[in-house]
């Protein structure tokens, strides 16, 4: 999971695995150096002309402007955001992210219609990844 090179994680919604998450290695919660906390976390819509339709977490303490965007290799393309891939190719490290980022958007705009929804990240029991859940607000 906290890897000198950076975080793995494996995403599921409603029990099942969509794809796997990138992230910076564990700097003490540093702004642009480090991954989030584990914790749980409201998402939002977000758009902007350079990353297109992506998602923002919300209410990371003392950290602003979180995003889950797409990135294959997170020391050199993420900056404090979650990047989800398809498949994992080391620590850090992913391939896909631009289809792997259209799946979760697909499932998360539409959720975002009827209600709240939050990504849960916490360790998972062998230490080998993080584990990022989708949570809708009737299901918590």
């Amino acid at each position: 999971m906290y890897r000198t090179n950076g975080c793995n994680g494996k995403l599921f919604i409603n029990g099942s695995l969509l794809c796997y998450t990138i992230e910076l290695p564990w700097r003490d919660n540093q702004p642009q150096v480090s991954c989030i906390p584990e914790g749980r976390y409201e998402l939002i819509k977000r758009y902007s002309p350079r990353l297109g339709h992506h998602l923002q977490v919300e209410h990371v303490a003392g950290r602003d402007l979180i995003l889950i965007h797409p990135a294959n290799d997170a020391l050199k393309e993420l900056k404090g955001c979650i990047a989800p891939v398809s498949a994992l190719t080391g620590e850090g490290k992913g391939v896909a992210s631009k289809a792997a980022l259209e799946k979760l958007i697909a499932v998360v705009y539409e959720a975002l219609e009827k209600e709240n929804v939050f990504i849960i990240i916490k360790s998972m029991n062998n230490d080998t990844y993080k584990k990022d859940t989708i949570a809708h607000t009737n299901v918590l």
